[in-house]
C-alpha cells in the first residue's frame, strides 16, 4: 500500500508550453544516466557505505530503543533532546508531523500520559535559559545526541544542563537524568557513559547525521512520546523496495533526483522550493533543506576536480507563503522549481459555516471546509505556475501517519544519494562545514587549534 505519490506532469514540456523536459528523454539519455547513478549507489550500498538503507530492517536495534523508551523514558514528565542539525531536525519533524504543534501544551490525559518533548537545537542563551527555567529538571530526561561526542553546541548545552542539575540535586548523581546517543565505540560521550554509567544508544558508524532520523537518533524520542516507530520503519522499508527499480520511470526517488538535477544543470533552475501544504510538515521542509544542501553543495567532485555544484533548497509553507513568495515564483527569474507537498486525512477538516451570505466575497466559502480550501489553493497554485511555464511537481501523502512519514524520509534520502551520483559528488561528506568549526575552536581557545586572524588589514569598515 502506497502512502506517497509523486506527480511530475508539470515538469514536462507538453504541460509547460514547450518549456521543461521532453518526456522522451525519460526513456533515452536520462534513463541511461540514471542507470549509471543507480549502479553507483548500489555499489556503495552493498559495500556498507550508505548505512541508512539498512535502518528499516534493523529491528533488533529498534526493539532495544522501544524497550528503553517504555522503561527509562517513562520515568519523566519531560524529554529534552540536546542536538543540532541531523541530530535534531528529524526528531522535530517526527514530533510536529505526528503529534501536532501543541503537543507540549496538552494536559497529561490528552497526551496519554506520555512525556512532553522539547528539542534544543541551537545555543541561543535566551532560548536555552527560558526552557530550563520553566521545566522541573528533577522530572526531566536529557537525551544528548552527538555522534562524535564533541559537537561544540551540543556539548555546551550538556555542560550547562549538568551544572544546573548539580545545583538542584547536590550530591545525588546526575547520570539518572541523561541518555547519550553517540558513536558505538569512541568519543567523549562514550567515555563519560562508560565511566559514569550513563545509558547509551548507538548511532551506526556508517550513518551520517543528516541520514540518521531512522536510527536511535530519531526513533528514541519518537518512541518515548508514543509514536509507533515500527510503523515508521515499515513505511521506510516499503519506499526502499519501491526504489529498488533500475528503470527510471519505475523509481520514484530516481525520478525525483533526475528531474531536479536536470532542472538545475540544464534548465537553469538551481533553486528548489519545497512548499508543504500542512503546518505539520513545516519541519519536514527544514529537514529536507539540510539534507539537500549539505549533501549536494560541493566544491569538488569525487575525483577531486573543482566543480562548485549544488542546488539551493528553500523551505516554504502553503498557503502562508502564497502571500510572500508566490509573486517571485510566478514572475521572477526562471531559476526555481517548486515541489508541492500535500497531506490528506485531516482528523477535523473544520467546516466553514454558511454565514455572511449577503457578501458575495464571503458567501461562496460557506459549506466548504478549511481542509478543502487549503488543498484547493495548492492545486490552484500548481496550475497557475504551470500556465506561466514554471516547472513544479507534486508529492501527495494520503494521511500523516507514522508509515507515511517513514516513506517520505526514505524517498528523500534515496533521492539525495541518486542526485549525488548524477552530480558526481559525494553526498555523504560535508568538507565545507569543517573550516567554520576549526575557526570556532581556535577563537574559543581549544587546545591544538591556532587562534585565527579575522579579516584583512586593520581598517575598521563598520558604520
Amino acid at each position: 500500500m502506497r502512502s506517497v505519490t509523486l506527480d511530475y506532469a508539470n515538469m514536462l514540456s507538453p504541460n509547460l508550453g514547450g518549456r521543461g523536459l521532453d518526456p522522451l528523454e525519460l526513456e533515452g539519455g536520462l534513463a541511461e544516466a540514471f542507470r549509471r547513478a543507480y549502479d553507483d549507489v548500489e555499489s556503495r550500498r552493498r559495500s556498507g557505505e550508505m548505512g541508512f538503507f539498512s535502518l528499516p530492517d534493523a529491528r533488533e536495534s529498534a526493539r532495544a530503543v522501544q524497550e528503553l523508551a517504555d522503561g527509562f523514558g517513562q520515568w519523566f514528565e519531560n524529554l529534552v533532546v540536546l542536538g543540532i542539525g541531523g541530530s535534531a531536525l528529524g526528531t522535530i519533524t517526527l514530533r510536529d508531523s505526528l503529534l501536532g504543534p501543541y503537543w507540549n501544551e496538552s494536559d497529561d490525559e490528552a497526551r496519554d500520559h506520555y512525556p512532553r518533548l522539547y528539542i534544543l537545537d541551537n545555543v541561543d542563551p535566551r532560548t536555552v535559559s527560558s526552557l530550563l527555567d520553566r521545566l522541573d529538571l528533577r522530572r526531566t530526561l536529557f537525551n544528548v545526541v552527538s555522534k562524535s561526542g564533541s559537537t561544540a553546541e551540543t556539548m555546551s548545552q550538556y555542560m550547562v544542563v549538568e551544572d544546573r542539575l548539580h545545583e538542584i540535586l547536590g550530591e545525588e548523581p546526575t547520570r539518572g537524568h541523561f541518555l547519550f546517543t553517540t558513536d558505538p565505540e569512541s568519543g567523549i560521550l562514550r567515555k563519560i557513559a562508560d565511566e559514569e554509567g550513563v545509558p547509551t544508544l548507538a548511532v551506526p558508524s556508517n550513518v551520517g547525521g543528516r541520514f540518521s532520523v531512522l536510527s536511535a537518533v530519531g526513533l528514541l524520542p519518537a518512541a518515548v512520546v508514543g509514536i509507533d516507530i515500527m510503523e515508521v520503519l515499515d513505511g521506510a522499508r516499503d519506499m526502499a523496495q519501491r526504489c529498488q527499480a533500475s528503470v527510471l520511470k519505475e523509481n520514484p526517488a530516481g525520478l525525483l533526483a533526475t528531474l531536479l538535477h536536470q532542472a538545475d544543470t540544464v534548465q537553469g533552475a538551481p533553486i528548489h522550493v519545497l512548499m508543504s501544504y500542512s503546518d505539520r510538515l513545516r519541519s519536514f521542509a527544514a529537514w529536507y533543506q539540510q539534507l539537500w544542501a549539505e549533501s549536494l553543495g560541493k566544491a569538488r567532485d569525487r575525483e577531486g576536480r573543482e566543480v562548485n555544484r549544488g542546488p539551493t533548497p528553500v523551505p516554504a509553507v502553503g498557503a502562508t507563503d502564497q502571500h510572500s513568495l508566490l509573486q517571485l515564483l510566478m514572475e521572477g527569474p526562471r531559476d526555481k522549481v517548486v515541489l508541492f507537498l500535500g497531506a490528506g486525512g485531516a482528523e477535523d477538516p473544520v467546516e466553514i459555516p454558511a454565514i455572511r451570505q449577503d457578501f458575495s466575497a464571503l458567501s461562496y466559502l460557506g459549506g466548504h471546509t478549511l481542509s478543502e480550501l487549503l488543498d484547493t489553493e495548492r492545486e490552484a497554485t500548481m496550475e497557475a505556475l504551470r500556465q506561466q511555464g514554471r516547472p513544479n511537481l507534486s508529492l501527495e501523502v494520503d494521511d500523516l501517519t507514522p508509515r507515511a512519514l517513514g516513506e517520505l524520509f526514505m524517498l528523500f534520502q534515496i533521492a539525495t544519494v541518486f542526485a549525488g551520483a548524477l552530480y558526481g559528488v559525494d553526498p555523504l561528506d560535508q568538507p565545507g562545514v569543517e573550516l567554520s568549526k576549526k575557526l570556532t575552536y581556535g577563537l574559543l581557545g581549544r587546545e591544538g587549534y591556532e587562534r585565527p586572524q579575522l579579516g584583512i588589514g586593520d581598517h575598521d569598515w563598520r558604520v
